[in-house]
């Protein structure tokens, strides 16, 4: 039987490799609508879709995890608008180093003291697979990146507390369609006269590559493991984009990224070994039926014994 912090693993690995296809997979829809469409778009069919397939009920939420869930559909929002904005500004590498900081203060700040060593390397290895310092340095794309990072470290704490609050995707189901809503309110008015009927349909095979099936792969991911170890993993999301960039773009990655990779994978593996979230606690003692105790032969007369007093 798989671990939970294997299953985990597995489901955030996979959720990485769909988000790096479906970023090769937007490049044509991004010339056409540019990245603030592109971003409507997906979050936009990805509201429909959940709606449709899960049905949300409002009424089994409580009101504590609809407020979580909602904030979630902000910062979900969030981080793919502000993440455009710097990609706009920013060489693609620096900008992903910038958003990284916000798993990786994630996974520092909610380590244990045992565990902190693989965000170390981590960020080492993200720092190599970026190369950071090759590229020139906009202040306005700075601050759309560490605003993504904010709302990215957000992500990470919001889909572990909605996930363990809300039952299957319902969470995901309400979130999804929040992000949509503001993701309109951001960039809807700028591309609504431009929509054809094959952007829409290029936008719904999108959306379920990026976001629907990723997103509900880490609500899933985050029930198993620590936010810790999610966003440590999160770092070898810069070494799959290198390695489909060499497969599907044919883009040639040297020694400093191939190192980077070394590291990412070391620290993934550290944080899927000592990743898994404490199991629930027991049941409160006093709900098992004691169990009678074995009754003990009669002292004799003569033994001269002070009598045991009983247990408290």
């Amino acid at each position: 039987m798989r671990s939970p912090a294997r299953t985990g693993t597995s489901m955030a690995l996979g959720a990485m490799v769909l988000v790096q296809l479906g970023l090769a997979a937007s490049v044509g829809l991004l010339d056409r609508i540019g990245p603030e469409g592109a971003a409507w778009l997906r979050l936009s069919w990805a509201g429909v879709i959940l709606l449709v397939l899960v049905r949300p009920r409002l009424r089994s939420f409580t009101r504590s995890a609809l407020l979580s869930t909602v904030a979630l559909g902000v910062v979900t929002a969030g981080i793919t608008i502000l993440f455009m904005g710097a990609v706009a500004r920013l060489p693609l590498g620096t900008a992903s180093a910038l958003e990284f900081l916000g798993p990786l203060g994630v996974a520092i700040a909610r380590g244990r003291r045992g565990t902190k060593v693989w965000p170390a390397l981590a960020a080492v290895g993200v720092v190599l697979l970026t190369e950071p310092w090759h590229g020139g340095i906009n202040l306005v794309g700075v601050a759309y990146a560490l605003a993504a990072a904010v709302c990215w470290a957000a992500y990470i704490l919001l889909t572990q507390r909605v996930g363990d609050g809300v039952p299957g995707l319902q969470g995901l189901a309400v979130s999804m369609p929040v992000a949509a809503l503001v993701a309109t309110l951001v960039a809807g008015p700028s591309v609504l006269g431009t929509m054809t009927g094959d952007l829409l349909l290029a936008g719904l095979g999108l959306a379920i590559l990026l976001p629907v099936v990723p997103f509900a792969l880490e609500m899933l991911a985050l029930r198993r493991l620590t936010t810790a170890a999610f966003g440590t993993l999160m770092s070898l999301e810069p070494a799959f984009a290198l390695l489909i960039g060499l497969v599907v773009l044919g883009q040639v990655p040297g020694w400093a990224p191939l190192a980077g990779v070394a590291f990412v994978v070391a620290a993934g593996v550290g944080a899927e070994r000592t990743g898994a979230r404490p199991a629930t606690e027991p049941q409160h003692p006093a709900a098992e039926p004691a169990a009678e105790p074995a009754a003990e032969p009669a002292a004799e007369p003569d033994a001269g014994r002070e009598p045991v007093p009983a247990a408290c």
